[in-house]
């Protein structure tokens, strides 16, 4: 993608859909980058959309309720994207090797399920790793050496040990250089076994990736702001974290009480020390943006105000109501970004409570910001920024992002008498649970704001049972997947007609005579 002055200005006015990879279609009781993704890029296109978002696509951990935002690593993929069906394309596998397991397709995940299914899978693909082409192998390990190496070494213990690794043997938690050797000696095997499915995985997404240039799509990839305490990246790179003498967190992060929380959360993260970031030029930040814009055409950069202000909690604190704010370097830190990636391909989410100097650092920067629909009822209505009436052009426009309930969930259980009225007053006639979500899009898609998203949820008019993610809550999350028959019904060209409606159709499908 060739970016001018900002993504936004290059891209014109755009719509698509917000799906996590986790919630496509597939027999292996997790989304995947294989035939469920096929089917729903053809969705996509077909419905004249022109834009994807992915969550994160890094691994993730069970013991964090298999949270994208709080994985094992920045930088790795999720081995549980591989499509074993694409694995036998590869020649990697043979069709037998898929028979015999009962399908799980569902409409929920089951991540302890989708690992015993493709383990055995992924150690007979291994055994056939010599049938990968030593070139192309080679240059991934080159291209991705600045975290690789460490996090399939820091997999291959945790593995190993059974335990986080700030409680592995103190040479080994402290990266003692004869220990890390030995390790890389027992562990050879397993070391090599990961390498190799981090590129299975990368060689998958970028084949996706293809197929989404080819009809006109455009991925927005999700980096987090914030790492799990036991990763990959913090047990590497210690010296950036805000940890004491023994390696455990002096304070952690989380936001103060907003919309999702009265009380406030502490995710628990540890924070950056920001002064160790710039001493090192931002490297380990600027390395991860880079990252990003291997895989995406766009990042949004979830929790964006803590790039200018952090809320920092003591570590022994239960709760998040006595953190404060804590200044980071924005000044310094986007001066480096302005000069690494003078395109700007970023969003921000700038969501929560935000102070000026955090709108006047999004648009020093001329990045789109974020605004989500469900904010905009109730009180304030008249000067809320959510509201339709103040969007901004260079805004990402949402009906809810993967935080909030369903249209549907929102309108039935959360919205107040109020907030009702206005959005009947809004689209000019009475709403309903069975017609509000559609309702909520056609608002998106008529907004300012140059991007406009939406969850698939809300093109099915599901309602609070298909949220993915509710704030806060530890259990539960992350699990909503579309079944293959909602997919392939879904109103293609009733989206094709109010996307051309507020001029937004995907470059790609403007020429196109008919839908699926």
């Amino acid at each position: 993608m060739t970016v001018r002055d900002n993504p936004g200005e290059a891209m014109g006015r755009s719509c698509g859909v917000l799906l996590p990879v986790t919630s496509l279609p597939s027999r292996w009781a997790v989304g995947d980058l294989g035939k469920g993704a096929g089917l729903f890029l053809d969705f996509l296109f077909s419905s004249g959309q022109g834009l994807w978002q992915v969550l994160p696509l890094s691994p993730t951990d069970p013991a964090q309720g298999h949270s994208p935002y709080s994985g094992p690593s920045a930088f790795a993929g999720n081995t549980l994207f591989i499509s074993p069906e694409l694995l036998v394309e590869e020649g990697l596998l043979h069709p037998s090797d898929l028979e015999g397991h009962q399908p799980l397709e569902g409409g929920s995940c089951d991540y302890e399920a989708a690992a015993g299914l493709k383990r055995a899978l992924f150690e007979k693909a291994f055994e056939r790793s010599d049938l990968i082409p030593g070139e192309e192998y080679r240059r991934f390990r080159g291209d991705n050496a600045f975290w690789l190496e460490d996090y399939a070494l820091f997999s291959s213990l945790k593995r190993s040990l059974g335990l986080p690794w700030y409680r592995w043997p103190a040479p080994l938690r402290d990266r003692d250089r004869g220990a890390l050797e030995e390790a890389k000696r027992n562990l050879a095997d397993e070391v090599k076994r990961e390498v190799f499915l981090q590129f299975l995985f990368f060689r998958q997404w970028e084949r996706l990736h293809g197929l989404c240039r080819e009809r006109g799509i455009r991925v927005i990839g999700d980096v987090p702001l914030y790492v799990s305490y036991d990763s990959a990246d913090l047990w590497a790179h210690r010296e950036i974290f805000d940890l004491d003498a023994s390696g455990s967190p002096s304070r952690v992060a989380g936001v103060p009480p907003d919309y999702f929380s009265a009380k406030g959360q502490r995710w628990g993260n540890p924070v950056y020390r920001w002064d160790a970031l710039e001493r090192q030029g931002f490297d380990w930040w600027l390395q991860r943006l880079r990252r990003g814009l291997a895989l995406f055409d766009l990042v949004r950069i979830d929790h964006f105000r803590g790039l200018v202000k952090f809320w920092s909690i003591p570590a022994r604190e239960d709760s998040a109501e006595k953190g404060e704010w804590v200044d980071a370097s924005p000044g310094a830190f986007f001066e480096a970004v302005r000069e690494n990636f003078p395109e700007l391909p970023f969003i921000a989410e700038d969501l929560g409570y935000i102070t000026p100097d955090v709108t006047v650092h999004i648009r020093d920067l001329g990045i789109p910001g974020t605004l989500v629909l469900q904010f905009a009822f109730g009180a304030g209505f008249d000067k809320s920024p959510y509201a339709p009436q103040n969007h901004r052009e260079n805004a990402c426009v949402f009906t809810g992002t993967h935080d909030n309930n369903t249209a549907r969930g929102w309108f039935e259980s959360e919205a107040t008498p109020l907030a009702r009225e206005q959005l009947s007053a809004l689209v000019g006639g009475a709403v309903t649970g069975g017609d509000v979500s559609y309702k909520m899009v056609e608002l998106a898609l008529s907004s300012r704001a140059r991007f406009a998203l939406y969850p698939m949820q809300d093109l099915l008019g599901l309602g609070a049972e298909a949220r993915l993610n509710t704030p806060g809550k530890p259990r539960g999350n992350w699990l909503w997947r579309v079944r293959e028959e909602q997919l392939l019904n879904a109103p293609a060209g009733e989206l094709t007609a109010i996307s051309a409606r507020h001029g937004r159709i995907s470059p790609g499908r403007q020429n196109s005579p008919g839908v699926r």
